[in-house]
């Protein structure tokens, strides 16, 4: 049997599974109907190997033994195996999930914190920063610094980016929003954005500008910045540096602030457009 790797890569990627477990799987279900020394002949895996390969399927959920000799194995068909995998997956997210909210009522949780405090205050200003690879990280350490906003959000963004933005990051910027943190975006204002615009109208304040630029400040201290376009990289290949250093993040809303005084404000924008 002879499968591409770059098949079995992706079903090791979506399912969740090891090279020999894929092997053994795909050769089952090519057969419907086998046994684990036949798998091992067609799937290239060690024959030692093929019994500990099917046990792990079959709690899995990939596969069914049937009883009689020699033990034969039945494939599970492949729609079902999704729903399988998913409501394991939801299963263990969520028992994941209640581990972590149990750790809020622990010790552990505030002797982390004092560590973190007892750390943070022998850290030199210039080791805050750091460099993010990825916009899933990105994104992930976007949302963490616009949770701590206590007074401003300033964003400034790609048309690209605000549609983004506004899909991911909408739950943390209302929460801020309700604090009274005040929220502004700049971005230029294109038919594509016209939705998330007006889904993100009584949150954020939003203004049209031609520049091109990504940033985020967090009260006038804490800046991320993306040094890519967009439009030019992949998201797997976006960069971003974060730092926390009041001195450059104030010097640059000061300049956002003066610009923002003659920006449009996206509703004018959308206005002309229809």
């Amino acid at each position: 049997m002879i499968i591409k790797e770059e098949f079995l890569s992706k079903l090791r990627t979506y399912f969740s599974l090891n090279l020999y477990e894929v092997k053994i799987w795909t050769a089952l279900l090519s057969r419907g109907v086998s046994t684990a020394g036949e798998l091992s002949d067609i799937a290239n895996v060690p024959r030692s190997r093929s019994y500990d390969v099917l046990e792990s399927l079959e709690k899995k959920g990939f596969v069914v033994m049937k009883f009689g000799k020699p033990i034969k194995y039945l494939a599970i068909p492949p729609t079902d195996v999704v729903e399988r995998v998913k409501k394991h997956m939801r299963t263990e997210a969520d028992r994941k999930i209640k581990r972590l909210e149990e750790l809020r009522n622990t010790e552990i949780l505030n002797e982390l914190k004092a560590l973190h405090s007892q750390g943070v205050e022998l850290v030199e200003p210039t080791d805050l920063s750091g460099s993010l690879k990825g916009r899933h990280n990105l994104y992930n350490h976007l949302d963490m610094m616009i949770k701590n906003a206590e007074n401003s959000v300033t964003i400034m963004t790609t048309s690209q980016g605000l549609v983004r933005k506004i899909e991911g990051l909408k739950p943390t910027l209302e929460k801020i929003k309700k604090k009274g943190v005040k929220i502004r975006i700049a971005a230029p204002i294109t038919k594509d954005t016209k939705d998330a615009i007006r889904d993100i109208a009584e949150v954020a304040e939003v203004r049209h500008t031609d520049n091109k630029a990504r940033f985020c400040i967090i009260d006038g201290k804490e800046l991320m910045f993306m040094v890519l376009d967009d439009k030019e990289v992949h998201p797997t290949y976006d960069v971003g540096i974060w730092v926390n250093t009041p001195f450059f993040a104030s010097a640059l809303e000061n300049l956002f602030d003066q610009h923002w005084q003659g920006m449009k404000p996206a509703n004018e924008v959308i206005k002309k457009m229809n």
